[in-house]
């Protein structure tokens, strides 16, 4: 049950951190190149 449960933390771990750096780009991309449309304030 041990492995199962470090499995899924994993899984998770890495799925926020795709997630972080999905967004990192994001942010940096509608900063340099253009401006999102949802992001003017």
């Amino acid at each position: 049950m041990e492995d199962n449960t470090t499995h899924e933390f994993v899984e998770k771990l890495h799925e926020r951190q795709q997630k972080d750096k999905d967004n990192k780009e994001r942010q940096s991309k509608g900063h340099q190149s253009q401006k999102l449309p949802n992001k003017q304030h």
